[in-house]
């Protein structure tokens, strides 16, 4: 085994709801309330959410919004080209100009998201799903963090 998979497959270091379980539980109720008053389309918040994950590297997060996504009505073949979306035929206009935003706020440059990026995704989603996808992907790229630092693994 290389030294890099070894230290991946390690245990996991901290379990953060039992050490803070109210810092937990504030970040639950704010996935719940996204989930509520978020975007018009379900299926695009988790778009979204799951290309957070796929640039993240967090296969515990990657897993549950991928189902999600299933649940809600997405198809395997579009969560197949997520990763290549530029590419596919298979995106609306409104989901790369979304897809593009979430990009760029997951890696987000030195001089921040560039306005040629928040433009487009201002004018094909509007103020309303602009709001809440900048919301889901913020929180998203946190939790996503805090699982990768934790090192928590997606259930088998």
């Amino acid at each position: 085994m290389s030294k890099e998979l070894t230290y991946t497959m390690t245990r996991q270091r901290i379990e953060l709801a039992a050490v803070s379980p109210r810092a937990v539980g504030l970040i639950t109720e704010l996935e719940d309330a996204l989930r509520r008053e978020g975007l018009s389309d379900d299926r695009l918040r988790e778009l979204a959410r799951i290309r957070v994950a796929q640039l993240n590297g967090c296969a515990y997060f990657l897993a549950q919004r991928s189902a999600e996504a299933l649940r809600l009505g997405e198809t395997q073949d579009r969560l197949n080209e997520l990763a290549g979306w530029r590419d596919s035929r298979r995106f609306t206009d409104s989901e790369r100009a979304a897809l593009a935003l979430t990009e760029m706020m997951t890696r987000l440059p030195a001089d921040g998201v560039p306005d040629d990026v928040y433009g487009a995704a201002e004018n094909l989603l509007g103020p309303y799903n602009l709001a809440n996808l900048i919301m889901a992907v913020s929180v998203a790229n946190a939790l996503d963090r805090m699982c990768l630092t934790a090192r928590i693994s997606p259930p088998h």
